[in-house]
């Protein structure tokens, strides 16, 4: 399900249940709705919004550190790329072939990541054609010490960015826990519940309840985006990738 069909459910959830409040307000006894009962639900409510403002915050660090270590990672794998390109010009013509097959692998990750038919929810597994990069500089025959001292730096960096890309992958297997997110949405409903119930029913008073359901469908909206950052209204730019490419084969 993708994360506006989530947050729309949400929405949903948490402003039917401000307005089920309401119509509880009108159908609730009197007695049921006096000072008592009003500072009881307000503090059994307090309670739970502190837990939910807990559990909201704990979701948006985890987004947001999933997503920074997405884009840290992508930078790192650019300037890697752009170092080997480096590498294999000291090494000479013979490593042309490897450098084509790097330029390769790199305008293959593009379109995996990025694709131009539209994006895509999920993730992609690394190409083959990173393995073929490293068997192509294994197969190199250096002639001097400087060129298998070349080849070796070489190959530790073809083994970085394939280790850099599989992390990138496994990483992008995980997603936001479907039931504390459930869960959460049963305490922020709960919440609005209260807000309905002691309310008078009017304009002001929906719009007001609607604005903050809003408000709370957006966050969680934001933090499903977050975990998909090469998909949906949140992107990882693919601007460092793109450059380290316009370095190839100068």
């Amino acid at each position: 399900m993708s994360p506006i069909a989530v947050a729309m459910i949400v929405f949903a959830c948490v402003f039917g249940g401000a307005l089920l409040g309401i119509l509880l307000h009108s159908l609730l006894p009197e007695h049921h709705l006096g000072s008592d009962s009003k500072d009881i639900v307000k503090l059994g409510m307090g309670l739970v919004a502190t837990m939910s403002a807990l559990v909201l915050g704990l979701l948006v660090a985890s987004a947001k550190g999933f997503y920074d270590a997405q884009s840290t990672e992508l930078t790192q794998m650019s300037a890697n790329i752009a170092l080997l390109d480096r590498v294999l010009t000291h090494y000479g013509p013979e490593a042309d072939e490897p450098r084509a097959q790097l330029r390769a692998v790199v305008l293959r990750l593009l379109d995996l990541l990025w694709p131009q038919a539209g994006p895509s929810a999920a993730p992609s597994a690394p190409p083959a054609a990173g393995e073929a990069l490293y068997e192509e500089i294994q197969a190199l025959s250096p002639k001097s010490d400087e060129q298998r001292a070349i080849q070796g730096l070489a190959s530790g960096l073809a083994v970085d960015l394939g280790r850099t890309r599989w992390l990138m992958y496994a990483q992008a297997t995980t997603s936001v826990s479907r039931p504390l997110l459930i869960v959460l949405v049963l305490w922020l409903s709960a919440i609005f519940v209260s807000f309905g119930l002691f309310a008078p029913f009017n304009a002001t008073v929906v719009a007001s309840l609607c604005v903050s359901a809003l408000s709370v469908s957006g966050a969680i909206l934001l933090i499903l985006e977050m975990y998909a950052p090469y998909a949906g209204l949140i992107q990882i730019s693919s601007a460092p990738l793109r450059a380290a490419l316009e370095h190839l084969g100068q």
